[in-house]
């Protein structure tokens, strides 16, 4: 599983980190998403998936 972020359309809206606080985090300024693990273990795949569909803007996706 790795995670792809389109920055240009991420609006750090933080859904991200609340869903998984362990992979994503959000920059100084708190309008753009930071990736703490662009490949996380298998068993945050839930976690992750929240995260994507959480997203407002779409700017998540996983690529398997």
């Amino acid at each position: 599983m790795e995670i792809v972020v389109d920055y240009e359309g991420c609006e750090g809206h933080g859904e991200c980190v609340i869903a998984a606080p362990e992979v994503f985090d959000l920059n100084d300024d708190g309008d753009e998403v930071i990736v703490l693990d662009d490949a996380p273990a298998e068993s945050l795949r839930p976690k992750v998936e929240t995260a994507v569909k959480l997203c407002p803007v779409a700017a998540l996706r996983l690529a398997d």
